[in-house]
């Protein structure tokens, strides 16, 4: 979305992975669709609260989360991953890399 952002404001990419970012053009038409549509209501409730009670619940209740940035990311992420996914599915080693896009270049023989 960002890369579409700076696309449509003529801004150069902000990052590498901004400029490697495929853009959103199969989402916008080139006329306008004034069709409406038909609001669902939610079929969950919305006022139930989490009540868990395991090691990932009494991590997450040391956090800092008055101010910014004060949690740990990798604790933070470990919480969140083990919270969603459970505590069979081990926590992925972190993974870094360049982006790389390559472009067809013409055969200059």
């Amino acid at each position: 979305m960002l890369r579409t952002i700076e696309l449509i404001l003529g801004i150069p990419p902000m990052s590498q992975y901004d400029a490697a970012a495929t853009p959103m053009w199969r989402s916008f038409a080139s006329t306008s669709d004034s069709k409406g549509f038909t609001a669902r209501p939610a079929n969950i409730n919305l006022s139930e609260k989490n009540t868990a009670m395991n090691e990932w619940q009494r991590r997450s209740e040391k956090f800092d989360l008055a101010k910014e940035d004060a949690v740990p990311d990798l604790e933070f992420n470990k919480v969140l991953w083990h919270g969603l996914k459970g505590d069979h599915v081990p926590f992925p080693a972190p993974r870094r890399a360049a982006f790389f896009k390559q472009t067809k270049m013409a055969d200059r023989d």
